[in-house]
Parts: C-alpha cells; sequence; structure tokens
C-alpha cells in the first residue's frame, strides 16, 4: 500500500518524539471524551505515564486538527492556586482562558495541559517560595535559594502528546522561547509563534517582569496610539458659552402697547450658539 506524503510526515514526527524521549518514562493515550464547555465544544484526551494514574496530562481539542499544518496551539503548565484559587500572584488563568477563547474562535486548535505546577517544583515548593517572595525575593530567586533551577519544565511529552494527535506543525501561542526550543528540539516545527500577553495586576506585574527581565521572555508589544479622532473633536475643541452672571440688562421703560410683543423677545443672557452647545 502505498504511504502518502502525510502518513510519511506524521511518521517521521512520530519517530523523531520517540528516538528523543526514549530516556523519558512511556506516555500513552488513556481516555477521551466530548467536553461541552463555556466556550465551545472540546474533545478532551488523558494521557498516562507509565500507567500511574497521579501521571496524567491533558489535550484539550477542537475542531479537527489530525494532518493539519500550522495548527494553533498553547502548551500550559497546571497553576492550582490561580487556576482553582483564584490567586493574583500570576496571570495563568487568564493566559489559560484567553488561549482557550482563541482555539474556539479560529474554529480548530489545541492545547496541551501539563501537570507541571510551579514550574516543575511542585505545589508545596511553590508555596515555600512564595513565602521568601512575601520577604523580598523574586520569583527566580526563590527557586533558587530552595535548591532548584528558575524552571525545571519538559516539553517532550507535549510533543509526544501533540505526535500522537497527529499534529506536526503550530502556531505556539505563548511568550517563552524555552518552549519554542523544547517543541522544535523534540520533533514539533513550530511554524510561528504569537505573543500571549494578557495583561498585568498590581500583584503579578514584578512577578511578569522578572520573567522578561530574568528569563528571556519576550515583552508585550507597545500599544498603538489609536489614529481615530474622538467623536465631536472639532466641536469639542470650542469653548462653550458660559452662562453669564452679570447684572441684568437694563431694558427701556415700555408702553403698554408694546409689552406683548415685548414679552415673547428672548432674554440677552438666555441666547444659545448653537454651534458651541454642540446640538
Amino acid at each position: 500500500m502505498a504511504i502518502d506524503k502525510h502518513s510519511r510526515e506524521l511518521h517521521r514526527v512520530r519517530a523523531s518524539v520517540s528516538a528523543k524521549t526514549s530516556t523519558n518514562p512511556s506516555c500513552r493515550r488513556y481516555s477521551e471524551a466530548d467536553l461541552p464547555t463555556s466556550r465551545g465544544a472540546l474533545r478532551m484526551v488523558i494521557y498516562r505515564i507509565d500507567d500511574d494514574p497521579n501521571q496524567e496530562h491533558v489535550a484539550m481539542v477542537h475542531g479537527q486538527v489530525s494532518g493539519h499544518r500550522e495548527v494553533l496551539c498553547r502548551v500550559h503548565s497546571e497553576c492550582f492556586t490561580s487556576e482553582v484559587m483564584g490567586s493574583l500572584r500570576c496571570d495563568c488563568r487568564e493566559q489559560l482562558d484567553h488561549a482557550l477563547e482563541r482555539i474556539t474562535a479560529e474554529g480548530s486548535g489545541v492545547l496541551i495541559y501539563l501537570r507541571q505546577e510551579g514550574r516543575g517544583i511542585g505545589l508545596g515548593n511553590k508555596v515555600r517560595a512564595y513565602a521568601l517572595q512575601d520577604d523580598g525575593a523574586d520569583t527566580v530567586d526563590a527557586n533558587l535559594a530552595l535548591g532548584f533551577k528558575p524552571d525545571l519544565r519538559s516539553y517532550e511529552l507535549a510533543a509526544a502528546m501533540l505526535a500522537d494527535l497527529g499534529v506536526s506543525s503550530v502556531r505556539l501561542m505563548t511568550n517563552n522561547p524555552a518552549k519554542i526550543q523544547g517543541l522544535e528540539a523534540a520533533g514539533i516545527k513550530v511554524a510561528s509563534h504569537e505573543r500571549h500577553w494578557v495583561g498585568a495586576s498590581e500583584h503579578s506585574e514584578g512577578y511578569l517582569q522578572v520573567k522578561r527581565t530574568k528569563m528571556g521572555h519576550i515583552a508585550a508589544p507597545e500599544p498603538k496610539p489609536d489614529p481615530t479622532p474622538a467623536p465631536n473633536a472639532e466641536l469639542a475643541s470650542v469653548p462653550e458659552t458660559a452662562p453669564t452672571s452679570a447684572a441684568p440688562v437694563a431694558r427701556p421703560k415700555l408702553s403698554p402697547k408694546s409689552a406683548p410683543q415685548a414679552a415673547s423677545e428672548p432674554l440677552e443672557g438666555a441666547l444659545i450658539d448653537k454651534d458651541a452647545s454642540g446640538t
């Protein structure tokens, strides 16, 4: 049977991923089901490491992705503190939500959700790092003080999951060059990279600044000035006539015959400049 071009490419990617992850625990698709969500229909695919129920990772798939090139993709690491507990120390929950919104708006795409809490140090150590940050350390220095590298995450598993889904090239939503390098080293082509900043709060600004200055994350683009003039800009530039508080203007006494005619005349102080008022 002849093997078509896509099948050869998919076989090459899977073989490349297999060769580059041969020293890692085996990963296999364990279960999957459709999942209706507030953002649309998604398919949830669970992968297990060495059949260990405590080592499960997730692919959220929207639309058709198998055999497609340049699939919109986000590789996202678990963040219990923000995604479940609502912590404002980081922007992880907002990044997760934004990625799913973009994927469903696109019509197809994949979100790989890796259980790598705290950039790979685990939840308990992440909270220990938080305590050091409360005493003045930044997110990198806190990890180093605990005896860890700034980032222990690996992306070979994400590459293996993408290959199993039939995805060989992606448009990657990330600000982290290490993700791009990690996926490509494991055999997944990153056809393009799309910035994924979602804004900062007073609680997360310092954390995001350290990611840019110490971890090489790509800075958010500068906002472009809006060239569209404000509505009624010309009218707004014309000063309005302020109501006068001067003494009433002396008016000549009128004879009884002319009084009705005078009563219908507007007062000088009540004249309205129609152009200045914008009406």
